[in-house]
């Protein structure tokens, strides 16, 4: 069995830390060992174990990331994760693996792990819990809404509706409108699960009471299937 990437969150706030650990649970070459309130923390946790990878936040009380990582030697792999881009030039500077903007979508950090992954095993494919089926029931995602970062179970989700730069998600007990493309989303959905009907409109397929060759009936709703994509749907349901 191959060794993971043993990895740490460094953030000062609480809901930082939970996406990213939640997105380093989604990948099987991860293993969290460590989650840091402060760079002060974070030295004493070094000191005593061995970190391959640090996701770093920069602007934090007493110790800044980039005067943090400055202190180091030897020094592990990073990634940044900050609200602040003008950090940049400093951050690669320090020889730093990828700088992430928050919020962070989970198709973002998966480039940057990516990166770590052809750096420490070249041949190597990441596999995400999301992804491969694993846990579904208990998969989620984090979706940026008004000010906040809402949780959302992909088990919950009927379907999702494309409004321009926004989506309509409506779960089974919600109807949430979040700051996302269409396209980008359904990148991150296990695609046993969930089927794009329509350039609009992506269902979730346990959810289907009934279809034909021109519509899906979810729970009441009748959202059409496009002209594009009745090949696919025809593939996935096996209808007509």
């Amino acid at each position: 069995m191959k060794e993971k990437i043993k990895c740490i969150v460094v953030d000062d706030e609480p809901l930082a830390r939970e996406i990213i650990e939640s997105y380093v649970s989604r990948i099987n070459d991860l293993k969290l060992i460590g989650s840091c309130a402060n760079a002060i923390e974070a030295f004493d946790f070094i000191a005593k174990n061995k970190v391959d990878l640090i996701f770093l936040d920069i602007q934090m009380p007493e110790l800044t990331g980039i005067e943090f990582l400055k202190g180091l030697n030897p020094t592990p792999k990073v990634i940044f994760t900050t609200a602040y881009s003008n950090y940049a030039v400093d951050a690669f500077n320090l020889e730093a693996i990828d700088y992430l903007l928050k919020p962070i979508e989970f198709s973002r950090f998966l480039k940057s792990i990516h990166k770590v992954l052809k750096l420490e095993k070249p041949a190597t494919q990441i596999k995400n819990t999301v992804d491969d089926g694993i846990n579904y029931q208990e998969a989620f995602i984090y979706l940026k809404v008004e000010k906040k970062m809402q949780k959302i179970f992909l088990k919950d989700i009927l379907c999702i509706e494309s409004l321009k730069n926004y989506i309509k998600i409506k779960t089974i007990d919600r109807e949430i409108t979040a700051h996302k493309s269409i396209s980008s989303i359904v990148e991150i959905l296990p695609t046993e699960k969930f089927l794009r009907v329509h350039r609009s409109f992506i269902i979730g397929i346990d959810f289907i009471d009934a279809f034909s060759p021109s519509e899906v009936e979810i729970k009441g709703l009748k959202i059409p299937i496009g002209r594009n994509y009745k090949e696919e749907v025809k593939k996935k349901l096996g209808y007509f």
